[in-house]
């Protein structure tokens, strides 16, 4: 019975295996399909249909093939590691929440509580060293981001940022090498062994030697390092130390590696330099064997120790080695193996066989600050974490240990296996600052990185678990909201990225909040959803204020897209809002009114006549009474008969972003649409005019993101489009006063605009429809105008003429308001347009950048309109300087220029903004992480909801996103394509014309396939291309020391000089002939002068 059951088990057994191999194939086909997805999406050439795979398609696709055995965190990370980088693709372990090898999951909690990350120990297993050999000196050189190791048998290896090999040298030397470091002025390796100092050219050819050697020295060199000093770029000074307790001062210039060679009987490795012919002063400091010396620049003094009871620790000046004068002695029980100095706590840390650790003060020498107590056995080595102000210390034993220095705790104890005894003798150890991480070598070298570099570098930053809709910033209170497409609010401190509060469901159950505003003051939010509701909130407590119902028949179309604040107090709430369906309202509230209402509504398609795209409008001052800031208006014309006229009139698509701007003397709407038309109604004048002209191929011409820019001199004069101004006030009651006597229930109407006469002159009209109103342009004691009708001309009324003049607006704006207004445009062709508000294109801006930045989705600038941002569809920041163009637009010296490009994301940036008072920049994506970085260098700082909190202070530590992979690319004038220096003659190249493809039609001017047909030539040209000599180096010296090493160019076929024949039967007669005897190479040079 029981082997019944048995095999009844084995056989479900099977079939449970064999369901999950046909789910785990089901699975990886899946993956397989989405990886070809996100690459067509990110070469544009992808088209979205039903078969198209998201988080929902994604997430129901794993429960059916798994069930509940995946969990929802675990399937989120997959998901978003795919299509965040789908050049990596993930092992399907990773969707059980299993991670292999260098783990890419999520750190756990515990690993945040350690300082280095020993599980995530990286090896480097270059051939670095021979057999039974060992690595006795690491450098890192911070500047250059190189690392250089040697071997104990003589291997010298420098590797770049990555850690690949760049170059690698086998010292042919009889003794083993003791130590190393990098010489920063000469560019070279400096080594010593028992005997020599060996200097390697790292750049040095094969033809040429690989550097030069110092030799003999007298007694045995234990250890080498470099004096960085700055003041002389011709030289480097080198300190060692040797086995009879002597410091060495060395100094190389470039003249000694000519002036004092010395005559090699047989070639060498190395060039030999006398020992001799050098100056080297020294001077005795220690009793026993010098164990390690180092230079710091920041005391201006070196440091050597020993295991010298009495002399175990020297710090002083270069100076002493020479003049012989008293010097700074630290005393320690039975010496000191190690030492280091931390620059942000000032102090001085030793380590010797007493296994103590001893914080003295620089300038006190007789008794330390403090002890750190804990290691078992001797300590050999001792480096400083800088930033977070650690100590880490390492033992004979193999044992590290971390300790904090302001509190004298140790951190973290952690141990390497025992290995061979050679390794067991190697203690080299060196942390790199710049990015966080701890070498150590033995037969290979060990990387352990800093627990919050790791979380920066594998963890997938997230703010919301959804999408990001909405991300602003509070300057009042310096907080940040920002809003996910699952409606949850979430307010952080911009400065140390804590989070203070969060609202869940802001607009109901399983409704969306799709945009928000904060106006001006930072008291009061507003925020839209995608039902059509609005509501007004406290910032600060997160109260709910007010709101504007649900409508009746609400759908899709009431979608609020923007919001933009207009006014807020206690008695009075206005946002102007735009809808999915292209309608602009304003929406009010005050204190008699518990919801929000309705006041103004703009018409969301306006048909523009292509010859003259402007449409004049009817205006209604005294709706000014009702909603006071925007008048009621009416278009001329039947646009409905219109619409269908697609030869005489333009067509209007959905509007996708808009921005307001109001002040004094000026009230401006913007909207943009996707194919590319920009409106711009003007109600100063009362009219709308068409910006962007519409194509045929609407996909590069979409107007993703509009700004209304207006440079201010000082902080006082900051761009304003949320507070009302006193003048549309003044303007209002103006009117009501010059109308006060017309009866309560007539209109009155304004009709402005500028006309044309068979398309050749100009002409204004003003018309008024009225009982009896005076005309505003006339004094008070004028006589009005008994009219219904009236139409003059610019020559029967050449006063308004002047107030209608667009030349006489623009002045009467710069009068007011400063400066011009300009309207910045960011299209889906990857460019920016900027429009003046008379309409004209003046100037057009497209990112200069390695990697193609894609279609640019946010716009942004600083509070006094210095600065532009753009963010892309790809996740690229783009950052233009812009002030002295605002200044005078119309110099075309005064240029904008870009400064800065780098990826923020992996995905479309849907807002951002900059912080000016901490010079920071907040981007947020669709990936659903909000993230801080530096304004000027675009260094990240990290991103809100992180468990550590900024140190915006601190950019010393370059560090990336786990979905970015490269650095920021600041951009220089001379880097530039279009002012890249070419040498000329410049000949057409048919190499390079043939490999060139046709370029893609991607402009929306006409027969612009003619102008790339054009470029292709140009960027075929090339050099001429000349066939260089072979040279060889002229081995005798003979000649002196500079012709002695001048080139010799050899011909491949020489040709040889030959004399004609009569010329030869001549040389003959004249030499047989008696009395005429000649010399025969007078004839020879005879014969060649004819």
């Amino acid at each position: 019975m029981s082997g019944k059951k048995d095999r009844d088990k084995e056989s479900c057994t099977a079939l449970e295996l064999i369901d999950f191999k046909n789910a785990l194939e089901q699975f990886q086909n899946l993956v397989e399909k989405m990886i070809i997805q996100k690459t067509k999406e990110s070469s544009d050439s992808y088209i979205k249909d039903d078969e198209e795979i998201d988080y929902e398609k994604f997430h129901t696709t794993i429960r059916t093939l798994f069930g509940p055995a995946v969990k929802d965190q675990n399937v989120q990370a997959f998901f978003r590691k795919v299509m965040s980088n789908p050049d990596e693709k993930p092992e399907w372990l990773e969707i059980f929440g299993c991670f292999t090898g260098e783990s890419d999951g999520m750190s756990s909690p515990s690993k945040e509580s350690t300082v280095l990350l020993v599980s995530e120990k990286r090896q480097i297993t270059h051939s670095v060293v021979k057999r039974k050999d060992v690595i006795k000196g690491i450098v890192k050189v911070p500047l250059l981001h190189f690392t250089i190791t040697a071997s104990q048998r003589g291997v010298l290896t420098m590797f770049s940022k990555k850690m690949k090999v760049l170059a690698t040298i086998d010292v042919e030397d009889p003794t083993w090498i003791n130590g190393c470091d990098f010489l920063p002025n000469l560019k070279y390796v400096v080594a010593v062994t028992e005997s020599t100092v060996i200097l390697w050219d790292y750049q040095s050819k094969e033809s040429q030697s690989d550097g030069f050697v110092i030799k003999p020295m007298k007694n045995c060199l234990l250890c080498v390092c470099t004096v960085t000093m700055a003041d002389n770029l011709a030289k480097d000074t080198i300190l060692m130390g040797d086995d009879k307790g002597y410091v060495y001062l060395l100094t190389i210039t470039n003249d000694d590696f000519i002036m004092k060679q010395s005559r090699a009987e047989k070639e060498s490795q190395f060039k030999v330099l006398d020992s001799e012919s050098f100056d080297i002063p020294k001077r005795k400091l220690h009793d026993d064997w010098v164990g390690k010396i180092r230079y710091f620049s920041a005391l201006k003094c070196f440091g050597s120790c020993s295991t010298d009871s009495i002399n175990s620790f020297i710090l002083d000046d270069i100076k002493r080695l020479e003049d012989h004068l008293p010097v700074k002695e630290f005393s320690v029980p039975k010496g000191v193996n190690a030492f280091t100095y931390c620059g942000k706590a000032k102090v001085i840390v030793t380590g010797g066989n007493d296994r103590i650790l001893r914080l003295w003060n620089p300038v006190v020498n007789f008794s330390p600050v403090g002890k750190l107590f804990g290691h078992k056995h001797s300590v050999v080595e001792i480096v400083t974490n800088e930033k977070d102000q650690h100590v880490i210390s390492l033992s004979c034993a193999k044992v590290f240990r971390v300790w904090d220095i302001q509190t004298l705790s140790p951190l973290q104890v952690f141990y390497e296996s025992n290995g061979t005894p050679e390794e067991m003798n190697a203690f080299p150890m060196v942390f790199d600052n710049d990015h966080g991480m701890l070498f150590t070598g033995s037969d290979v070298i060990d990387i352990y990185p800093l627990a919050n570099v790791i979380q920066d570098l594998k963890e997938l930053p997230q703010t919301h678990e959804k999408s990001l809709n909405v991300v602003l910033y509070n300057r009042a209170f310096h907080q940040i909201l920002s809003i996910c497409t699952e409606s949850i609010l979430k307010v952080w401190d911009v400065e140390t990225g804590s989070q203070i509060y969060q609202i869940e469901d802001a607009h109901g159950l399983n409704t969306e909040v799709t945009c928000a505003a904060i106006e001006i003051n930072g008291v009061y939010l507003a925020t839209g959803a995608c039902d059509g509701t609005v509501k007004i909130w406290e910032f600060e407590s997160g109260q709910e204020v007010k709101a504007l119902p649900l409508a009746q028949h609400s759908n899709d179309e009431h979608r609020v897209l923007k919001i933009v604040y207009l006014k807020a107090d206690e008695d009075q709430h206005a946002v102007i809002v735009l809808e999915q369906r292209g309608k602009i309202k304003i929406i009010q509230g005050d204190s008699a009114q518990t919801d929000l209402y309705v006041t103004w509504v703009l018409s969301e398609i306006v048909p523009f006549p292509r010859r003259n795209p402007v449409v004049y409008l009817a205006l209604k001052p005294s709706s000014l009474e009702t909603q006071d800031f925007f008048p009621e208006i009416r278009l001329l014309c039947n646009t409905s008969s219109m619409r269908n006229d697609t030869e005489t009139f333009l067509s209007s698509v959905d509007i996708k972003c808009f921005d307001v701007l109001k002040v004094e003397g000026c009230r401006l709407i913007a909207t943009g649409s996707a194919n590319g038309e920009i409106n711009l109604w003007d109600f100063e004048s009362a009219s709308v005019k068409c910006l962007g002209k519409t194509t045929e191929d609407n996909q590069g011409s979409g107007v993703n993101a509009i700004l209304f820019l207006i440079h201010s001199v000082s902080s006082s004069s900051k761009r304003s489009a949320m507070s009302p101004t006193p003048s549309v006030r003044s303007d209002a009651s103006a009117i009501s006063e010059q109308g006060s006597s017309l009866d309560l229930h007539e209109e009155v109407w304004w009709f402005d605009g500028f006309g044309s006469i068979q398309n050749k002159f100009l002409f204004s009209f003003r018309i008024l429809i009225t009982v009896s109103l005076r005309d505003p342009q006339k004094p008070e004691n004028a006589e009005s105008d008994e009219i219904n009708t009236e139409i003059k001309t610019a020559e029967e009324t050449p006063s308004r003429k002047n107030s209608q003049n667009p030349e006489m607006s623009v002045q009467l704006l710069k009068a007011k308001a400063g400066q011009s207004p300009i309207l910045a445009s960011a299209h889906e062709s990857s460019c920016i347009r900027l429009w003046s508000i008379q309409g004209n294109l003046m100037k057009e801006l497209l990112p200069f950048s390695e990697h193609p930045s894609g279609p640019l989705t946010a716009l942004c600038t600083d509070i006094f309109t210095k600065i532009l941002l753009a963010g892309s569809k790809k996740g690229y920041i783009i950052r233009w300087n812009m002030a002295s163009f605002l200044e005078d637009p119309r110099n075309k010296k005064n240029e904008i220029r870009e400064e800065l490009c780098w990826r923020a994301h992996a995905t479309e940036v849907v807002e951002l903004f900059i912080e000016e008072e901490k010079n920071v920049i907040v981007t947020a994506s669709i990936d659903g992480s909000v993230r801080l970085w530096h304004a000027m260098t675009g260094y990240y700082f990290g991103y809100f909801g992180q468990a550590r909190k900024f140190e915006l202070s601190d950019t010393s530590r370059l560090i990336l996103p786990s979905d970015v992979s490269n650095f920021p690319a600041i951009i220089k004038e001379e880097s530039k394509h279009m002012e890249k220096k070419v040498k000329y003659p410049l000949m057409l190249d048919r190499d390079k014309w043939k490999s060139l493809t046709r370029l893609p039609s991607d402009l929306e001017k006409a027969g612009h396939g003619e102008a790339a047909h054009g470029f292709k030539y140009f960027k075929a040209l090339a050099s001429e291309k000349f066939q260089t000599l072979e040279t060889f180096e002229f081995v005798s010296k003979e000649a002196g020391a500079i012709f002695g090493f001048l080139p010799i160019y050899e011909l491949e076929n020489p040709i040889e000089v030959s004399m004609p024949k009569s010329l030869q039967r001549i040389k003959a007669e004249k030499s047989s002939h008696k009395g005429r005897e000649k010399d025969p190479d007078s004839i020879e040079e005879l014969s060649q002068d004819k």
